[in-house]
């Protein structure tokens, strides 16, 4: 199965539109999985292996009644060396031939050539070296790599601008309406009870502006309606269109000599509900912008431009032309536009604004580096490893994309009811309508209100809005606080855990063993020890080997020479120094050897016992003395493991430890529940086992050895640094080596799951109380009536209330 994809979709005016699009794509033939939010007008799409065609995609969008955005990025060239305009179409031609290009024009007066292109197919630098093999030089002159946010932009300029000119017909249209009816001041040359014909035709004229200004309410909704799929604005057009109808009918009445007809108009109403309507529209593209910050952010963090090296030469180049390979200076101060790998210099370098962690890191000859982090305080040249959609940012980006795009289960019950609402609220408009003609004995004008009244108060919008939105600003936050969430499966179900499996090294522990103890035999200094260790296991590569040779070059001892090297498989090594064997090794080899031990065996006891692995060094059949190793506990992971407890949460340790070195950290750490033991194989069968006892299990892990067990678990938290954020395993990516960010995580899909409830409980609330009150329920009981423009004003409010609830989320902070 190929990577999903994401492409922007246009037109689209409530969550019945989503539906329809994702419907009528999942139906396609080569799509495996399709998902449409509403929230960021974005469809996800999975291709089956080997048929990606986002051309026909784009056709069914079409056919469905809106538009799909191809993924392409509109970029400048200035060209160089045309001498005619048969260079002109020349260079045009070999551009427009190229794979993922869909539009190329050269502009031979001005010397530029604009070009259309999808950039996971093609890039700058591959148009530049396509004209250079055709004849002619390509600079870069412009990338226009913000489309979908200009877009985004100019909808909002463009629902402000309506709103405005909007409400200029309409706030005069409302005051002439019910100015007499409210006791307020009316000239008498407008006056209904001196010159009705006036009055009414003041009222046409006035509305006649405001519905053309919100003319694609009619023409997007009447077109979906003939299409068999009404939406919001079906609803909105059905209703305003009645009111309009019925008070060109009283107005023509009027100048047939029925004066009376003039105080049953109904322009105010539709003129009101288009005007408040389109307000909400605009305060609901507003918050979907805030929604998506995270996403911005990201965008934003990676410099435009890098300081290539060429020979001795600093050259700027645009991003899009760096390649792997290249040398890149960073100065003090400066952003690092993609990744790499230090190979002159040094400096520390700011990560916070892609793991959040605060403290300024060491980087060094063979130091990875991170595009879009800040140097800050040494000049280094690094060489370029990944560029474009390889980086880290990019990869970062691309997962919250996805997460932001995908639905959590909870969201299946409001999709549901929003693919069959309109169709239902048609027919209950009808209906109560109908039925206060013919059965209440009341006027067609109250029959009309009522109609009106349901058609506007109904929200679908509110329904669509309420999952997606919540999961943007959820998803956004972890992208903020180091914690990458995959989807909103994966935060839902870290909501419902309520066990937690943590993999001992390298994520309790630094996973790096240290030397903890020295412990000499008398006659023996502990610096003799410590060289002599280390320099027998400088041939070895078992890490607590390692972790003796590493001591040794920090107290810059000059290690002896040695011979006979010996590895004796899970016991330790034989070496020959100064024509003397040493021994270096567990309790066992020792044994073996025949090597009295009884003077530390107290002593290695109370080693052992602290969770420490004590290794003998022996000469002879002389023992020297034990050097204890451990794999150290992160300084935060008591703390996490204790907020874990408190959030009620049962946390597991899983080792490979054995039952003895296992319980001493546990007992440390404070942990009751601990699996010793445990090969690597076997971790995924483990996570089994407390999963058919009933339990949600997350499992943490450093992603790499745990891989089995991550994807196991109901959750899998990959804990590692940044730069492996692609690990394929998790559902959730913590982008630190802090254990605190596993509490973090499930605060974070708590919050985000709480809101969801709440924004689907005040959506559901809205329509089961607003939809009776219109269809005049409490009117029956000698209640009051929902006038339609109360109506259209409610449903607006709806809308909003929802997505500002969900912007809620934005003040949240891990507890502590």
């Amino acid at each position: 199965m190929s990577e999903s994809k994401l492409f922007d979709i246009e037109g689209m005016s409530c969550s019945s539109c989503a539906s329809r699009v994702e419907k009528a794509v999942q139906e396609v033939s080569i799509v495996e999985k399709a998902s449409v939010n509403f929230a960021t007008e974005k469809l996800q799409v999975t291709f089956k292996e080997g048929e990606e065609d986002d051309k026909r995609l784009a056709e069914v969008v079409k056919e469905a009644g809106y538009n799909l955005i191809l993924p392409t990025t509109m970029t400048s060239f200035d060209i160089g060396g045309m001498t005619c305009s048969t260079c002109a179409s020349r260079v045009e031609k070999a551009v427009a031939e190229m794979n993922g290009v869909t539009q190329s024009q050269v502009n031979f007066g001005t010397e530029t050539l604009e070009v259309a292109f999808d950039k996971s197919l093609t890039s700058t630098r591959d148009i530049i070296e396509k004209v250079k093999e055709t004849g002619y030089e390509a600079t870069l002159v412009a990338g226009n790599e913000e489309q979908a946010e200009e877009r985004k932009e100019r909808h909002i300029e463009q629902m402000w601008a309506r709103f405005w000119q909007s409400a200029l017909f309409t706030v005069p249209l409302l005051y002439i309406a019910m100015a007499d009816m409210v006791g307020l001041p009316l000239p008498e040359m407008i006056h209904p009870m001196v010159y009705p014909e006036r009055f009414a035709v003041l009222q046409l004229v006035l509305t006649l502006p405001v519905l053309v200004i919100g003319r694609s309410f009619f023409t997007v909704g009447f077109k979906s309606l003939v299409k068999g799929h009404p939406n919001m604005d079906s609803l909105v057009a059905l209703g305003t269109s009645a009111a309009v109808l019925y008070s060109l009918y009283g107005t023509v009445q009027v100048f047939l000599g029925q004066p009376h007809f003039a105080m049953n108009l109904y322009y105010e109403s539709a003129g009101v509900i288009l005007t408040l309507i389109t307000l909400g529209k605009y305060f609901e593209a507003v918050s979907k912008g805030k929604t998506s910050a995270a996403i911005k952010k990201l965008m934003t963090l990676a410099p435009k431009t890098a300081r290539v090296m060429k020979g001795n030469q600093e050259v700027e180049v645009g991003l899009d032309e760096v390649k792997v390979g290249d040398i890149i200076l960073v100065k003090p101060g400066e952003k690092i536009p993609v990744d790499g790998q230090v190979i002159v210099g040094s400096s520390s370098v700011d990560e916070s604004m892609l793991t959040g962690e605060s403290l300024p890191v060491t980087k060094s000859v063979g130091d990875e580096v991170v595009g879009a982090s800040l140097n800050k305080n040494g000049s280094f040249q690094f060489k370029v490893t990944k560029v474009g959609g390889d980086t880290t940012l990019s990869q970062i980006i691309k997962l919250v994309e996805e997460a932001q795009g995908s639905k959590a289960p909870i969201a299946k019950l409001a999709d549901k009811v929003s693919g069959i609402f309109v169709p239902i609220v048609m027919t209950l408009a009808l209906f109560s309508g109908l039925a206060w003609y013919f059965l209440g004995q009341e006027s067609a004008v109250f029959a009309m209100s009522i109609t009106i009244s349901v058609l506007v108060i109904a929200c679908p919008c509110a329904l669509g809005l309420a999952t997606p939105t919540a999961i943007m600003v959820g998803t956004g936050k972890g992208a903020e606080n180091g914690v990458l969430i995959k989807s909103g499966d994966a935060l839902e179900t870290a909501y419902q855990l309520d066990t937690i499996i943590l993999d001992k090294t390298g994520t309790i522990t630094e996973g790096k063993p240290v030397v903890t103890d020295i412990l000499v035999a008398k006659g023996v200094s502990e610096e003799e020890l410590l060289l002599l260790a280390a320099s027998a296991e400088s041939h070895s590569e078992h890490p607590l080997g390692e972790a003796m040779v590493q001591l040794a070059k920090e107290k810059e001892l000059k290690l002896l020479e040695t011979s006979s090297f010996n590895n004796i498989p899970g016991h330790g090594i034989e070496v020959v120094i100064d024509n003397r064997q040493l021994m270096i090794g567990n309790k066992e080899l020792m044994n073996q050897k025949e090597i009295d031990l009884l003077t530390f065996e107290e002593q290695a006891n109370t080693i052992a016992e602290a969770g420490k692995t004590p290794m003998y060094v022996a000469r002879e059949s002389d023992i020297l003395g034990i050097i204890a190793v451990a794999d150290t506990i992160k300084s935060t992971s008591k703390e996490a493991i204790n907020k874990l407890q408190r959030m009620g949460l049962e946390v597991v340790m899983l080792t490979g430890d054995n039952q003895r070195t296992a319980q001493a950290i546990g007992n440390e750490l404070g942990l009751s529940h601990i699996l010793s033991d445990v090969l690597p194989e076997d971790k995924a069968r483990e996570v089994k086992k407390i999963q058919k006892e009933g339990k949600k299990v997350a499992m943490v892990g450093d992603g790499i050895n745990d891989a089995p067990a991550l994807a196991q678990a109901d959750v899998g938290l990959a804990i590692g640094s940044g730069t492996d954020v692609a690990m394929e395993s998790a559902d959730i990516v913590l982008m630190r080596s802090d254990l605190m960010d596993v509490p973090t995580a499930i605060e974070l899909s708590r919050s985000t799951i709480k809101n969801i409830k709440e924004n689907l409980f005040w959506a559901f609330l809205y329509n089961a109380l607003g939809i009776p009150v219109a269809m005049g329920v409490l009117h029956l009981f000698g209640g009051p009536l929902l006038n339609p423009m109360i109506a259209a004003a409610a449903m607006s409010f709806s809308s909003v209330s929802v997505l500002l609830n969900a912007l809620r989320l934005k003040r949240f902070k891990p507890s502590k």
